[in-house]
């Protein structure tokens, strides 16, 4: 299913699922704590994360150009999906991931290529990337439309954001399976895993340009601009 569709109406944060787990959000520390007990799980190199997004990844972050900026880069996972021509910088707040990205790639460096950093207050000038992607994140932002928000505004005006999302399923039974466990999934590791990702960027002032779904409607990719600058 693809959809072509403006995504700013308006600037309410409030994310907006099931069940109200979409109305919660841990803080940052929290975040960081669930992540580190739970490396491995949330290890999106890992086989079964490659089973179910690699070619979602593959065909989307083929798109991606110039200086990229990848948002929750967990373990740099999207790396090698991207263009090899592309200048990479990957941001995270949980340091076992980056140690790990930087232990997978040689050529990535803490301090120069890969961050510490809150995506809801990147320490980058405005219109610094020609790319921003992120992937599998907005469901832990503790603030998933502020995090989207600073994409756009470090994304240079005629630049492209790329999102990889994952949601509640279009199968219903699959989706209140989903509903079902949102709770304990969110307790566990802080992921609201049955959000609506469309519904999440549609309160942001990104644009979105394209969107697709697949694997049963848990999946989502959107291909979203900046919004126009005075």
């Amino acid at each position: 299913m693809t959809t072509n569709e403006s995504a700013r109406h308006g600037h309410s944060h409030a994310i907006g699922d099931h069940d109200g787990i979409g109305n919660r959000s841990k803080s940052i520390p929290e975040i960081q704590d669930a992540v580190a007990d739970h490396v491995d799980e949330m290890d999106g190199s890992s086989t079964v994360n490659r089973l179910l997004t690699a070619r979602y990844r593959r065909r989307h972050f083929a798109r991606a150009g110039g200086r990229v900026l990848d948002v929750a880069c967990g373990t740099g996972t999207n790396v090698e999906y991207l263009p090899d021509d592309v200048a990479y910088v990957g941001v995270d707040i949980c340091p076992e991931m980056l140690t790990r990205a930087a232990d997978r790639f040689e050529y990535l460096t803490r301090g120069e290529s890969l961050y510490e950093m809150d995506a809801q207050d990147l320490a980058f000038d405005d219109d610094s990337f020609d790319t921003v992607v992120s992937s599998m994140s907005t469901c832990m932002f503790p603030d998933p439309v502020a995090a989207l928000e600073e994409m756009a505004r470090v994304c240079t005006p005629d630049g492209r954001i790329l999102l990889l999302e994952h949601g509640r399923s279009s199968v219903g039974p699959i989706a209140r399976l989903q509903d079902w466990r949102a709770e304990p999934r969110y307790e566990k590791t802080g992921c609201r895993w049955n959000q609506e990702p469309l519904a999440i960027v549609s309160r942001s002032e990104l644009t979105v340009e394209e969107s697709n779904t697949g694997l049963l409607g848990m999946v989502t990719t959107i291909t979203a601009r900046p919004p126009e600058r005075d």
